[in-house]
């Protein structure tokens, strides 16, 4: 990827940001390699069937939560060993279970994160407790990520406004970087009216965040109000709070889903003598308090919906509300332009069972303490990509030490190693850079995927002059980078 003058000189200004690196940052990977397939599950006590789910009135008190947009959960075989702060998910799972029957993996996932009273993410957050992203680990992450966004935004013509929106931001972190980085390059973006539009559900990471990005100077909105919080970054920039994409309003904007789509509820399936079984969560016959996986004992509506005629694995893990986010940024770019850029765990469609769960930074039996540790399941890429198909194109999935290389990381670490002033500094800097950039921890583990508009990768034939079309500016980060 030869970048032009232009793109050349903001990738140069934006690696030096002044030399600056903010120390120190927490060590260590979010998670380990997922562990083996488990074996094979027992059917379930019934099949499941969809019209006594929905009609009682203990699955209807469950759908208030069900819609929330997480990064992060927890799941739960549960018992004498589960904590005080899972007992009521456990409870409740119980109580459901015995009423209902078996529910799907998506379900218990749904329970497990966003249960209002109890649920993981609902009430612990997870980011630094079970789990260190990307972004904690180094400011180069956020940085490069930044230079991404204005790159684009420069290559499609220098909107006069853009819009920043992330999915589940954490603790803010990754957006203070990205802000740093625009407000290095304030110069560029003078004219540009710039926002930035963070979708949180968790009230505690949205007064974390707040407090990262603002020093806590928010005002909340009253309820008619979409964005239920607001306030200006300490670089003068209006941040917005939103519980759904949907409330996020349209416009020209640059979406970001970062370890995002990998904690979203999936439904997984098993090839068996008798043709495509879900699995599902039961209570252990042998173990009353106790949960266990089942196979369900015929079809399922998801397993009619999700499998694919062509499909070639035994098992499958399908994530549907992934697949209607996608859909939703595709039909904002088509509309709107902009750009979406996802990074996460994943592959493009040909792993198996990556159902997994963290707890104090190890793995964690996903079926133990629901409501105490971090659940996640690796996103497939292929599937993002048949749900944008049509709409926008794709770029990737990559993986993060070929994006990140491809972005100037190589050339951001030169700069702030020749201004560290002592080994310490020079040793995390060091460390964090193998950590996002070494292939047997961080460097393989994650990809980048893109969503552009179609005519960001293919410009139209001049109706005039048919052979006179000049070249398209590179995308940064998907294709090598060469400064000469």
């Amino acid at each position: 990827m030869v970048l032009p003058p232009a793109c050349r000189a903001l990738l140069a200004t934006a690696l030096g940001l002044a030399g600056r690196h903010r120390l120190p940052r927490h060590h260590g990977n979010r998670r380990p390699a997922p562990p083996p397939a488990p074996p094979r599950v027992p059917a379930g006590r019934a099949a499941l069937s969809p019209a006594p789910l929905l009609s009682s009135p203990l699955f209807s008190s469950l759908l208030a939560p069900l819609a929330a947009r997480l990064c992060s959960g927890a799941g739960g075989e549960v018992g004498a060993a589960g904590s005080s702060e899972a007992s009521g998910v456990l409870r409740h799972l119980l109580l459901k279970l015995r009423a209902t029957g078996p529910v799907t993996v998506a379900e218990y996932m749904r329970e497990a994160l966003t249960n209002p009273g109890q649920g993981y993410y609902t009430r612990r957050g997870g980011v630094g407790e079970d789990f260190i992203t990307s972004p904690e680990i180094s400011q180069i992450f956020g940085e490069l990520i930044g230079i991404w966004y204005v790159s684009e935004w420069m290559a499609t013509g220098k909107q006069n406004a853009f819009q920043l929106v992330e999915l589940g931001p954490g603790t803010g972190t990754l957006t203070g970087d990205i802000l740093r980085v625009f407000n290095q390059l304030a110069s560029l973006l003078s004219k540009c009216d710039v926002s930035v539009h963070l979708v949180e559900v968790s009230p505690k990471l949205s007064t974390i965040q707040a407090q990262m990005l603002t020093g806590g100077k928010v005002q909340s909105n009253p309820e008619n109000i979409s964005a239920y919080m607001k306030g200006i970054s300490k670089t003068g920039i209006p941040i917005y709070w939103y519980r759904d994409i949907q409330d996020v309003p349209q416009g020209y904007s640059f979406y970001l889903a970062h370890e995002f789509l990998d904690a979203l509820p999936i439904h997984k399936f098993q090839r068996t003598e008798k043709g495509w079984r879900e699995v599902l969560v039961d209570i252990d016959p042998e173990v009353p308090d106790q949960l266990r996986f089942v196979l369900s004992p015929s079809r399922t509506p998801a397993t009619e919906n999700f499998i694919q005629p062509e499909e070639t694995r035994d098992h499958v893990e399908v994530c549907p509300e992934a697949g209607v986010l996608i859909q939703r940024l595709a039909c904002r770019i088509e509309k709107d332009g902009g750009a979406a850029l996802i990074a996460d765990y994943g592959h493009d469609g040909t792993k198996t069972d990556t159902f997994r769960g963290f707890r104090n930074h190890k793995l964690h039996d996903v079926l133990k303490a629901p409501g105490t540790a971090d659940l996640t399941a690796d996103v497939d890429f292929s599937y993002l990509r048949k749900m944008a198909e049509g709409r926008t194109a794709t770029l990737g999935p990559v993986k993060q030490r070929e994006f990140l290389k491809n972005m100037g990381i190589d050339l951001r670490l030169q700069v702030l190693l020749q201004n560290s002033r002592d080994s310490a500094t020079h040793e995390q800097l060091l460390h964090s850079f193998d950590m996002l950039m070494n292939p047997k921890k961080m460097g393989d583990c994650f990809h980048f995927f893109a969503l552009l508009p179609h005519h960001r990768l293919v410009r139209p034939i001049k109706k005039d002059n048919p052979q006179s079309k000049s070249p398209l500016p590179p995308v940064a980060g998907f294709g090598e980078l060469s400064l000469k």
